[in-house]
């Protein structure tokens, strides 16, 4: 199992958020509206922790619904089976994907490969914020 972090109060807002985590049905609704599919995917929230488990998601596609859920206000770990090996980075103030790609994966040139790797959820390439968790495709940990 594979336990991430995220910023509680950061994220988008989402039926209940804030310091009260979302319900599990607000979170899986938040990962259709993105045209994320959960193949059988199992979500459950426990206090501000939100457990993905079971289904046959591929490891990008759990993933991605792993940072769908953790980037919603009021959730501040997400677990996951079978994700161990996700290498995700945590957008601090300043931060821009040219800078994150090049800490990452060794050039900033490479940052339409962050962009294209967290489809959907983001939306522009400027469109970052300082709590949010990015997938870092092939990268290292920065």
């Amino acid at each position: 199992m594979g336990l991430f972090n995220f910023w509680k109060k950061s994220g988008k807002k989402v039926a209940g958020g804030g310091d009260a985590a979302p319900s599990a049905e607000a979170l899986k609704k938040e990962v259709a509206d993105l045209g994320l599919d959960t193949k059988g995917a199992e979500i459950t929230v426990d206090g501000d922790k939100v457990t993905v488990s079971g289904g046959t998601l591929s490891a990008e596609e759990r993933e991605k619904v792993i940072l769908a859920v953790g980037n919603v206000e009021g959730v501040a770990e997400v677990e996951a089976a079978e994700a161990d090996d996700a290498v995700f980075h945590t957008v601090e103030k300043g931060d821009t994907l040219s800078a994150i790609a090049k800490k990452t994966l060794g050039s900033a040139n490479r940052y339409p490969e962050i962009f294209e790797a967290n489809k959907p959820m983001l939306t522009h390439p400027d469109k970052i914020y300082p709590g949010q968790v990015l997938r870092i495709p092939g990268g290292k940990s920065a």
